[in-house]
Order: C-alpha cells, then structure tokens, then sequence
C-alpha cells in the first residue's frame, strides 16, 4: 500500500495504482483524453501529464504506477500550460465540424477546450485527410475527427477480441481503421459499436435512422409502431441529466406517443415470447442428447414430434447479433449450436406485422416498425435477408438510446415534465423476466425461471429468483442446479445437473469457447452478451459507459423486474393468448416460420 502525496494531500493506494487513480482517490481530477479507467492507459495523448518531484519531464498520470513516497503536483503552471498546448495541437489537425457534429454537446475534445480555458487555437496545423466510411448498416467513421486515442483499437482488439481496427502509417499520417486503410464492410467487424461508445470525439458513430423515421411519422399512409428494449429505460434518464441507473419507462412511453407513434410497445413481450421458444428448444435439445440422437434442425416440423432433430449441446442464446455475427465470422463450425431462436427486436416485428396487423386490419406492407435498442449491430441485424418472416421486412428503422433522445430533443418535448403512462396492449404486455435481458446473466436467469419450473413444477430454487453466480461483471460465470422432482412430461431429465455458463464481451466469449473446445468445460446452456455488462452496456446507450454506470443501470433493471406483478415469461398473459389465437404452441410450424433464423458461414478475413 504505498503512501504518496498528491497536490500536498497525503495518499494511500493499493499496489500496481497508478497515480491518476491515486489522484482519483484523493478527490482531484486529472483530465484525461485516451485513458479508459480498467481499459486502457497507454498516456498517449499526454493531457493527464503531472509534475513529479524528481522526474526531469512531466509524465504522464495514467500509466505512471503510485510508488512510496512518491510527491505529485497536478495543478502547476507548467502542467496546465503542457496540457493547453497538447490539446491545442490536438485542435490545430481536428477538422471536427463542430456546429453540425452530433457529438457537438457530448464531445471530450471539446470538453477540454473548455475546461482548460482555450479561447483560441494558436497553431495553424495541417488538418487530417476526410474519408467517410459508410459501408456497414450500423457504423460511420470519419476520419478527419479522429484524435489517434486509439480507444477504438483497445477496445475492439483487447476487450471484443474482433480486431477490426488498427493504427496504419505513422506520424502525422497515421490512420486509425480497418488493415490496409479497408472500409469496414470489408474486413470482420460484428458493429457492435463498441468503437463508437469509447471514441471521444465523432470519428465513429452509428449510422443515423432518424431521418427514415420522421419520413414515416409524417407519411398519412404508414401505421408506424414502436418497440423499446429493456435497456433504454435504464439509460436514457441519462440523457436529460438524469444519473445513471433512473428508470424513466413511464416518461419514455410518454414521450414516444408525443412524438407520434400509433402504438407504443415494448420488445419486453418478445423477450418472454423469446424465453417460451427458446426454452422449449433447450429441452428437446437435452432430449435429443441423452436419448443419444444428433443431427441438426429440419425445417418446419410439428413441435415436440419425435420426427424433427434439434441441434446439439450445449446451446447457445442467439438474441445479440454482434454475438451472432461474431460467431459466423470465427466460429462458423458451432453455429449449429446457436438456438435458431431469432432475437427479440426481430420476433416483434414478425408478430408486429402478422398477428397485430390482422388485429387492426392492416397489411403488413403499411405498419412501419420501429425499434429503440441500446444496441447499433440491431441496425445491422434488422437488414439481414433472413429478417424477413412476415413476408416483408420485419423491422424497419433503429433508433439507439442515444438517438431517441435527440428525437426528443428536436421534438421541443421537455422530458423531465412528462407525466408516467403504460405501454399499449397486447404488445407491450411484459413479465420482469423480460426486464433482466438487458442485464448479462439476465437472458440464462429468464430462461431457467421458466425452463426450471416447466421440469419440476417448482419456482427456482435462488432467493427472490435471481441466479447470483451468473449476475455482476465477472467476465465469466458459471453456475449448476441438478434436477430432481422431474414432473413425467420430463423425467428423463431427473438427476441431470444442469450446467450454465454466461460470458458477456466478444472477448470473454471467446476464451470460454476455446475452453469448450479444448475440453476443459462442459456446459448445458451458455449465455453470450457482445457487450460489457450486456444491453445496458451496448454501443448505442449514452456515453462514456463505466462500469459504475453499468452497475448503476444493472440494479435499477432489477428493480424493474422486482417490481412487476409477473416475474416469470410463461406466466405473461399476452404470450399465451398469442399462442392460443395464432402460433400454436412452442416450436410449432408457425413460430418457426415468423421467429426462427438460420446462420451463415462468413470468412475470417
């Protein structure tokens, strides 16, 4: 535990802290512009420079590790002339088009412009070459508003272990990108955004939809829907001044209607529709294995009949499409393994333009459907051709967190002021079961709920239902439950130890599947988020995510399900009027029409 001053104030940090979090400690900010705390501190940008007794320059505070007796001045003239310059030369390359940039209030550049008193750029450098990347559905990237943090590059490389953005050249030259100066759309990207929720300036953002949806809202002709994920009623408090972790699903539904929507729903009554097959399908996939059989899924089939083969275990949740993408690109030999179960945005707009079109008479080529995720690679997802179950597209725009509240912001509406309302009937019918998909370790906790129940006719056997070992961000988690009581519809699964694991970050994925692969795991079902921390954590939610923001939203989406009257997906009433009036039952001939998918085997290059 070293002691060290900082600014005269005495300190005492665990080994290997470094001396911005030594600063941290002490209650002093040191501004910063490449560091991610826990993610990355690589003092490149050199504006968290400090003054340190002994040391012949100034160094830089984020790579720099506290050491005994260590005296640190944060504030000195010099170390506050250093970071002027820095990011004055920063600013004298950055051609930023800041009054038309949609990070104009949200921009870190800019925010030390301004908290290091810059009125004035006294360096009339050469500006960076403009190329704009536009070739992915999800992602922009503009390279005349990158600072080369290299954010991006740790973030896709280390942390979703994807790799598709790299520093190419050198010097003044250097580019942040794809190899060999490529478009996106060439190389393996999942657009999970991920690159765009760290950058600190506009370099990479997601690809604007609000245009198409004011287009929609103002076409007489369209019945224009929307959905909202779990996630967004976490989070987009935070976008009106609200702290992480405030839950505003009844502001949101408000603001929606105000904003002109036919209908407000909610992806929540997919996410429990979701649970229903996806449950059933890791059923008759244990089924399937213990009895000995193998083979992969047919198309169509009659539910539960012995005819139709399922695929093999362990199954894995197929409702992120980063994560789906990802595994076509360096996995495709496991795709079989993915539950065919489409993601809940996807089933919405199945249902949405089949089942509610024919409630309210209309075709399915005049409902337009809209979904808010905290997510971009939805954007990617919802223009997949196999999206098409309803026989049209299925969804039609996405909005992310963050563009939802610019949406709100144009619309003059004053969010703070709004009053609570519900989500419209029958769509937007939800059980807290649905809530927690937006959690890592949500989606395998919903599913044992229902899954646990159905086998043994008992509620879950974890306080208040929740599966402590598979919540929190532990990057890997695992947990078992053996079966016992098994009602006869199910007894060949009695004295089975049922074995889960959930991994959220592409790159914690990974490692778990290379264990799989080398043997050194055996899993029965495996949770996989693309993003830290799951949906509240997406590349779409409001900037910069900490995980202090993601515990903070984490607990307010349990609080949420805590809240509800139904915590379980097979008890939502809605659900099982769907499947009385149009689906069937689980796995039926329909439901794998409108909300099953298949995979494609992509290249690794």
């Amino acid at each position: 535990m070293p002691k060290l001053t900082i600014d005269n104030l005495p300190v005492e940090v665990p080994d290997g802290a470094s001396v911005i979090d030594a600063a941290e400690q002490a209650g002093i900010r040191i501004p910063s512009l490449c560091y991610l705390k826990n993610v990355q501190a690589i003092g490149a940008c050199r504006v968290c420079v400090v003054e340190i007794e002994g040391a012949r320059g100034l160094i830089a505070a984020c790579s720099q590790p506290a050491t005994e007796g260590m005296k640190v001045r944060t504030n000195t003239r010099r170390v506050r002339e250093a970071r002027r310059t820095v990011v004055e030369l920063l600013l004298s390359e950055h051609d930023g088009d800041c009054q038309v940039c949609d990070r104009n209030d949200d921009c870190e550049l800019q925010a030390l412009a301004r908290e290091l008193g810059i009125k004035e750029v006294r360096y009339a450098g050469g500006k960076a070459r403009r190329y704009q990347d536009m070739t992915t559905p999800a992602l922009v990237r503009d390279t005349a508003k990158c600072v080369a943090c290299r954010r991006c590059v740790t973030v896709c490389n280390q942390t979703q272990g994807v790799a598709a953005l790299w520093p190419q050249n050198r010097g003044f030259n250097t580019v942040i990108g794809p190899a060999f100066c490529q478009n996106l759309d060439d190389v393996v990207c999942v657009q999970c955004g991920q690159c765009g929720a760290v950058c600190p300036v506009g370099a990479i953002t997601e690809r604007d939809h609000i245009g198409d949806v004011w287009a929609a809202l103002d076409d007489p002709s369209m019945h224009v829907i929307v959905q909202t994920a779990p996630a967004i009623r976490a989070a987009l408090g935070e976008c009106f001044g609200y702290p992480p972790g405030t839950l505003v699903t009844g502001k949101m539904a408000t603001a929606l209607r105000r904003l002109g929507f036919a209908a407000v729903f909610d992806t929540n009554f997919t996410a429990d529709l979701t649970i229903i097959e996806e449950g059933t399908e890791l059923l008759m996939r244990l089924k399937q294995a213990l009895a000995g059989s193998s083979g992969g899924r047919k198309k169509g089939g009659n539910g539960h009949g012995h005819d139709q083969a399922y695929g093999p275990v362990p199954m894995f949740t197929s409702c992120s499409p980063g994560w789906i993408k990802f595994m076509e690109h360096f996995y495709p030999d496991l795709t079989p393994n993915l539950s065919t179960c489409k993601s809940p945005q996807q089933m919405f707009g199945a249902v949405a333009k089949t089942y509610y079109a024919g409630k309210i008479g209309k075709r399915a080529e005049d409902i337009y459907v809209v979904s808010v995720m905290p997510c971009t690679a939805k954007k990617y997802e919802c223009q997949r051709p196999e999206m098409t179950g309803s026989g049209v597209r299925d969804v039609d725009a996405v909005l992310t967190t963050r563009e939802l509240a610019r949406m709100i912001k144009q619309a003059g509406i004053d969010f703070a002021k709004l009053p609570d309302s519900a989500m419209d009937a029958p769509l937007g019918l939800s059980t807290g079961a649905a809530d927690i998909f937006a959690n890592t370790g949500g989606v395998m906790e919903a599913a044992l709920r229902t899954a646990w129940e159905l086998v043994t006719g008992r509620p879950l056997p974890f306080e208040n239902l929740h599966v402590a070992p598979v919540a929190g961000l532990e990057g890997i988690k695992e947990a078992s439950a053996k079966i016992t009581g098994a009602v006869p519809a199910w007894s060949f699964l009695e004295g089975v130890t049922l074995k889960v694991a959930v991994a959220h970050g592409l790159g914690n994925a990974r490692k778990l599947i290379e264990r799989i692969k080398a043997g050194q795991a055996d899993y029965h079902f495996i949770e996989v988020m693309t993003c830290p921390g799951g949906c509240v954590g997406g590349g779409g939610q409001p900037r910069l995510t900490t995980d202090d923001a993601r515990r903070a939203r984490i607990a307010a989406i349990y609080r949420e399900d805590e809240g509800k009257p139904l915590r379980k997906s097979h008890e939502n009433p809605a659900v099982q009027q769907l499947y009385r009036e149009f689906l069937g039952e689980p796995l039926g001939e329909k439901s794998h029409q409108l909300l099953h998918t298949k995979y494609v085997a992509r290249a690794k290059v």
